[in-house]
């Protein structure tokens, strides 16, 4: 049977109403080169639905999968080993098919995780009050200039060149409808990061200052020069973290005087799922919590006295007025964050210390191996599991080299910035628990000879 439940007048209809003169004048905001032309490539027109599962399996056959070569890739997204027992947990009826609780004192268990998951997310971003989630870690970032904007009633946000490229554009995207004003500049190949420069674009029409850490270079820098001088003119410093592995062994940003601190949670308890769905973290401190995103769980005690969990703190459109919500988040990512806080919990606190040191030992290894390549740069002097390298060729091709050899080398810098010719022979390499000595020498051995 056949569902086509709308005919062309139907559709004539719906478009005079909303003064639209076709379907496609509703998709002009998305760049013209990004739109299909035509019927996706590779794909039958009809077919049996077996034939399609042969053709979807022989398409899916040509992937390179994380788990069947050496693989180094980051730059937001990390391989870390993921112990049965998360994925045994939130596959229970119970988790997996609970939505979000819109009666939520009767979900007792979907908030006490959720209130567990914003504990520990507060503890290891050095902040005072986290929320329940957000869909990622680039909305989450966005959220953030939107609440500096309500604090200080300003809309200007000073970017740091080491944000993620993709970070910065999900900015851009979102304050073409708010009217912010974003700061930005594309990284350069040294040691040292733009903290300089950020601290002297601080005026008083500056809203926040918003810094990855460690950032697209793998990077660690001093957070407090740049926070004192934030809020020494009004503003806010807004920390962006996507690996949260690194927090094991460098201090926390809220430590450092960070008064938002957003992130990427993947890399606790969440596989790579080929980019997608993940878990965005978001804490502050206690007295922005009326204007952070999201919702908040917390603990109270019930008319006998006993410990309970409540919905209490929900901003979002779909419970207060539209003009009063702090965004139009309309949900957490409750499985995500599920499986996050089931990792942590399994690791602790000297367990997530003892996977961060191995993560480092083992980046270590490989950037002294790297480097000792003739004609390989180390850029940085600091890093946590990821680091830049300078090649002496263009550093796409390279990689796609060493894809044939068998080897997911790095992340080129010229993929994430096609338009930055200075940045094309920047590779950044990940190297996590995950990578074995013998990974390490084949990256070692495949990289040699390609750059000779």
């Amino acid at each position: 049977m056949r569902y086509l439940p709308l005919s062309d007048a139907d559709r004539s209809a719906m478009l005079k109403v909303i003064g639209a003169g076709s379907v496609d004048e509703l998709f002009r905001d998305v760049p013209e080169e990004a739109r299909l032309q035509g019927p996706i490539r590779g794909l039958p027109m009809h077919a049996s639905e077996m034939a399609v599962e042969r053709k979807m399996r022989g398409m899916a056959a040509k992937n390179v999968a994380a788990s069947d070569v050496p693989f180094f890739l980051g730059c937001g997204a990390y391989k870390h080993h993921i112990p049965a027992s998360v994925d045994h947990i939130i596959q229970r009826g119970e988790f997996l098919t609970a939505y979000t609780p819109y009666q939520p004192e009767i979900a007792q268990g979907t908030l006490q995780v959720l209130f567990e998951f914003q504990t520990q997310v507060a503890r290891l971003y050095g902040c005072e009050v986290a929320n329940a989630s957000m869909y990622d870690g680039s909305t989450a970032c966005w959220e953030a200039v939107g609440m500096a904007r309500r604090i200080t009633r300003r809309k200007k946000a000073i970017i740091s060149s080491g944000l993620h490229p993709h970070y910065v554009s999900v900015c851009k995207t979102m304050a073409k409808f708010t009217g912010d004003t974003l700061e930005t500049a594309a990284p350069e190949l040294t040691a040292q990061t733009d903290a300089d420069r950020l601290i002297a674009a601080i005026d008083k029409d500056t809203s926040c200052v918003v810094v990855q850490y460690p950032d697209i270079l793998g990077r660690i820098t001093d957070l407090k020069p740049i926070a004192d001088a934030a809020q020494a003119a009004g503003a806010l410093l807004v920390v962006v973290n996507t690996e949260p592995v690194a927090l094991g062994l460098i201090k926390s940003p809220g430590e450092m005087g960070a008064d938002i601190v957003v992130g990427e949670g993947q890399s606790i308890g969440v596989g790579l799922q080929f980019g997608g769905p993940y878990v965005g973290l978001f804490a502050t401190r206690e007295k922005y919590v009326r204007q952070m995103p999201g919702r908040l769980a917390g603990e109270t005690v019930d008319a006998e006295g006993k410990r309970g969990f409540v919905l209490t703190l929900s901003t979002r459109e779909q419970h207060i007025r539209r003009e009063k919500a702090t965004s139009n988040i309309c949900t957490n990512s409750g499985l995500c964050a599920l499986a996050f806080s089931i990792h942590m919990t399994l690791l602790g606190e000297k367990g997530l210390t003892g996977l961060a040191k191995l993560n480092h030992a083992r980046a270590c290894e490989a950037a002294d191996q790297l480097s000792a390549i003739p004609g390989v740069r180390l850029v940085n002097d600091s890093f946590f599991n990821e680091f830049a390298l300078e090649l002496p060729v263009e550093a796409r091709p390279a990689v796609h080299a060493m894809v044939e050899k068998g080897v997911l080398g790095g992340v080129s810098l010229g993929r994430l910035y096609p338009d930055e010719a200075v940045l094309a022979n920047g590779l950044v390499v990940a190297v996590t628990e995950t990578a074995t000595e013998e990974d390490i020498s084949s990256l070692v051995s495949a990289l040699q000879e390609i750059v000779q």
